[in-house]
């Protein structure tokens, strides 16, 4: 076996020349990108010397996720080409049942919220601390879970989001002990945390190093996100559960039509991450010096590699860099957000210095913020009931007292103000006109 295994088996068969009566219908040759034509040759359907995602298993493909499980130090883990949000849906498939009540980490990407309503789920939010001044949520603390745990023994999931856009970690392992005491599983939205095991400091607890997803049930990580791999590739990783379960809950919201290039990338990248840890420490050393110099979040326990500025106006300090081609991951009314990775070089980042002090950002301490806790919702209806109901558009000034049938999200970091089923109120109006949501902005609402 060589080290790239499923990657090779592809290349092996494409270069015998087969003659493709089958999909895609490129055939291997040309695409009408000519930046994609290398690629092209290892676009195959499922055929016998390639492997099916969703088949019997014994393969290359399947022994390329083994590996992925055995670095990663967990049970088994599944290539998702469709996302976190594939991983999510599939967690959620492997873990849950319809009807059940699931404890939710109400700082959640709006594809939780689709997940609930397409799996009958009912939430009971958890609550995070407000960081008075910083107008984010701090990590999810163990007296808040225990408590409703305590609440809620009905409850058969916990579903948290770690890191969050602004790159804040909770102490999983401890969150993980209360879920497991309590019978509980833990399920975690791990989007932006497929590097993490490469840079958070502790005793290394699998072959990559730190693992901090390495106690839960179960974890998704986009790939893409962090790591050197294409858009939508991100995996999923269980404990407790077979491959043969996880295949299962995941086709059934997956797409039949696997993309063999994200596969074997996800194939590649799993060397390559052993042979480039140290260019991720290298970027943690770079974004600290960063973190130190301008005004950043400095919270404890912060995602190593991701910056977060701290400034009057996000947005205007955004297009301002944009205006130097800078593009940041996000910006909000108090933030801009960089993420950071291996690919960075060191003239990246100092490109980025001459940026931020040409705006006269260096030395400045964070600016406060006086943006308030968000307000807490009031469920009425479940995200089923809600999403799926009659609606009509009306705009936010006439919407008070009204049912939501969608989430209203600024978009990233996609964390619902409201969600479907939620009574919008005037405490949540006004929470949305002052993110610069407008009186005139469009609703959906549950009709009566």
């Amino acid at each position: 076996m060589s080290e790239h295994n499923f990657y090779d088996s592809l290349r092996d068969f494409a270069a015998t020349d087969p003659l493709r009566l089958c999909m895609p219908g490129h055939k291997g040759k040309r695409l009408p990108m000519p930046e994609w034509d290398a690629l092209a040759a290892l676009d195959f359907t499922e055929l016998g010397p390639t492997g099916d995602l969703y088949g019997p298993g014994d393969d290359w493909l399947e022994e390329a996720q083994r590996l992925w499980a055995w670095d990663w130090g967990m049970n088994a883990a599944f290539f998702a080409t469709g996302g976190s949000t594939q991983g999510i849906f599939t967690l959620l498939a492997l873990f849950t049942r319809p009807g059940d009540t699931v404890l939710v980490d109400r700082v959640s990407h709006r594809s939780i919220h689709n997940a609930l309503a397409l799996f009958d789920l009912r939430p009971v939010w958890l609550e995070r601390p407000w960081v008075q001044n910083r107008a984010l949520t701090g990590p999810v603390e163990q007296q808040t879970l225990a408590r409703a745990l305590e609440e809620h023994p009905e409850a058969t999931a916990v579903l948290l989001t770690d890191p969050t856009y602004y790159g804040v970690h909770s102490e999983l392992d401890d969150l993980a002990r209360l879920c497991h005491a309590a019978g509980k599983k833990l399920l975690v939205d791990g989007a932006h945390g497929a590097h993490l095991p490469l840079v958070l400091p502790g005793e290394q607890n699998c072959l990559l190093g730190r693992n901090p997803y390495q106690n839960c049930d179960g974890v998704t990580v986009s790939t893409h996100k962090t790591l050197p791999a294409p858009g939508q590739t991100a995996v999923v990783l269980v404990n407790g559960k077979s491959m043969k379960q996880l295949r299962a809950a995941s086709a059934l919201t997956a797409t039949t039509s696997t993309c063999f290039p994200m596969l074997a990338a996800l194939d590649c990248l799993r060397p390559w991450l052993h042979e480039n840890k140290n260019a991720y420490r290298e970027t943690a050393r770079r974004c600290a010096e960063l973190r130190a110099d301008y005004p950043c979040l400095t919270l404890p326990g912060l995602d190593p590699c991701r910056v977060t500025l701290q400034v009057e106006d996000g947005h205007q300090t955004a297009q301002a860099l944009e205006a130097r081609g800078i593009y940041a991951e996000m910006a909000d009314r108090d933030h801009v957000v960089f993420i950071c990775s291996a690919a960075d070089t060191e003239a990246d980042f100092a490109r980025l210095r001459s940026a931020l002090d040409a705006l006269g950002l260096g030395k400045r301490p964070p600016a406060i913020s006086d943006l308030p806790a968000p307000p807490a919702p009031e469920p009425v209806l479940s995200p089923r009931q809600a999403r799926f109901s009659t609606a009509e558009s009306l705009p936010l000034a006439a919407a008070e007292g009204k049912i939501a049938a969608q989430w209203l999200a600024p978009y990233p970091p996609g964390v619902p103000v409201i969600a479907p089923g939620e009574r919008v109120t005037k405490k949540i109006l006004d929470y949305l006109y002052k993110l610069c949501y407008s009186s005139n902005s469009a609703i959906l609402v549950c009709k009566e």
